[in-house]
Parts: structure tokens; C-alpha cells; sequence
């Protein structure tokens, strides 16, 4: 389904930035145009109408089109080419990450904010390679969503704040060993020293010097603390 609403006034948002992605991205930094138009894609209308409506706050924001799924989404960003595409991750059809790929090579002037619900690290980054330049949550206030569409639109990346850890890689992942990694993922399932012991056959002091050494490198007091931070960084599942 596409819809092209009369244009109406918005706002802007931003990013942070990643590692290369899959399809070409626009020159770093680029001015910010007096009017931002902007395309809005998801599979509820009761969410696109809320888009609407606060994006219409914002002045300088004109949306251009609605679409309800990827394949319209994609069809309408190559008639309109809206320096803007506010893509919702899971639609019916081809989802947003897809629909991001695709819009990436037939209009790649076009800058995607993932608006999402989720907290999957490994489907955000997804999007990420799929040339997506921003993340925004869909409870982000009204003020973050206009702020990550301005910074988007002048060539940089914008990451919710609340979505940074889910798509930034820990900078203690690759401390630890495998061993290490191994000995924390049994601990986090309830094992004690001896039964990791057992599993592993070493001993158990050599648990013990194994787990002295991951709460140092995580910096944690306890291996309940460690484990929580592990699993939070997703140094561990």
C-alpha cells in the first residue's frame, strides 16, 4: 500500500558511527537543507499516524509518503527520494532491514532511520550493514526522533542512546579467552566451581584462576556481577 499525504512540516534526528557496511553511504558531512522530506514506513497505521502527527510539529519536516510494508516502502523512496525514510524493522513482505538494502542501491541519496521496538543486537546490526545511517527506539521522546532526522540528513549516524549497547560491540569483548568465555557461560548457568571442574576435567583451583582472572578483566566484584555484565555485553549468552 502507498499513500502520498500533502506535505506537511517536521523535524529532524541523528547517529553514531559503525563499522562499513554492505552498501554505500553519502559523504560524511553535508549541509542541512532549509526543508528535510521525509518518507515514513510501517506495517501499523496507528504508528505512521503518530509519525505524523509529530513530525508535523517540526517545520522544517515535510512528509512525502506513507508505506505499509517493504515493498512499498522501497517503490515509493524511488519515486520521491526523500532525503529521509523513517523504516520500521519488521513489516509483512520484505522486512525493513531488506527494504534498506534495496533503497541503499536504487536511491542512495536517501538516509534510513530504523525505528524499532527491539533490542536484538545481532538484527540492529543487521540493519547497520545493510547502510542504514541511524536506530531510534519507538519510545524515544519527540525531540530525539526530530534530532536524529537532522543529523541523518547532514551525513552523520544517530544512535539512541537506550540502543547503544545493543549495537556498539563491548569494548572488553575479545578479553577474555575461550577458556574464559567457556568457564563464565557455565557459571551463568548455576555451575559451581567443582561442577566446572568436573565438566571441563581441571582442577578446581584452576577454576578459581580462571575466574580471579575474568573479574579483573571485567571489573566486577563477584561472578554474579560478572556474569550479569557478560550477558548484557553479550560476551556470553
Amino acid at each position: 500500500m502507498l499513500t502520498d499525504p500533502p506535505f506537511v512540516p517536521i523535524d529532524d534526528v541523528a547517529m553514531t558511527p559503525a563499522r562499513a557496511p554492505e552498501q554505500p553511504r553519502p559523504p560524511a558531512m553535508t549541509s542541512i537543507p532549509e526543508t528535510i522530506s521525509c518518507l515514513i514506513a510501517d506495517d501499523h497505521e496507528v504508528v505512521r499516524e503518530g509519525l505524523r502527527l509529530a513530525l508535523s510539529r517540526a517545520k522544517h519536516i515535510r512528509v512525502v509518503g506513507e508505506a505499509g510494508d517493504g515493498e512499498s516502502a522501497v517503490a515509493l523512496a524511488a519515486r520521491r527520494r526523500p532525503d529521509v525514510i523513517v523504516m520500521d524493522l519488521r513489516m509483512g513482505g520484505i522486512d525493513g532491514i531488506e527494504a534498506t538494502r534495496q533503497i541503499r542501491r536504487t536511491a542512495p541519496a536517501c538516509r534510513v532511520v530504523i525505528f524499532t521496538g527491539h533490542f536484538e543486537r545481532g538484527l540492529l546490526q543487521r540493519g547497520r550493514d545493510a547502510g542504514a545511517a541511524g536506530y531510534l527506539l519507538k519510545e524515544a521522546p519527540h525531540t530525539t526522533l526530530i534530532r536524529a532526522i537532522e543529523r541523518v540528513t547532514g551525513g552523520e549516524e544517530f544512535v539512541d542512546p537506550s540502543l547503544a549497547p545493543s549495537l556498539v560491540l563491548s569494548e572488553r569483548d575479545g578479553l577474555l579467552t575461550n577458556r574464559e568465555r567457556e568457564i563464565l557461560q557455565l557459571l551463568a548457568h548455576g555451575m559451581s566451581n567443582g561442577d566446572v571442574a568436573t565438566k571441563l576435567f581441571i582442577s578446581q583451583e584452576t577454576v578459581k584462576s580462571h575466574v580471579r582472572h575474568i573479574l579483573a578483566k571485567l571489573e566486577a566484584d563477584t561472578r554474579t556481577q560478572a556474569v550479569a555484565i557478560a550477558i548484557r555485553e553479550a560476551i556470553i549468552q
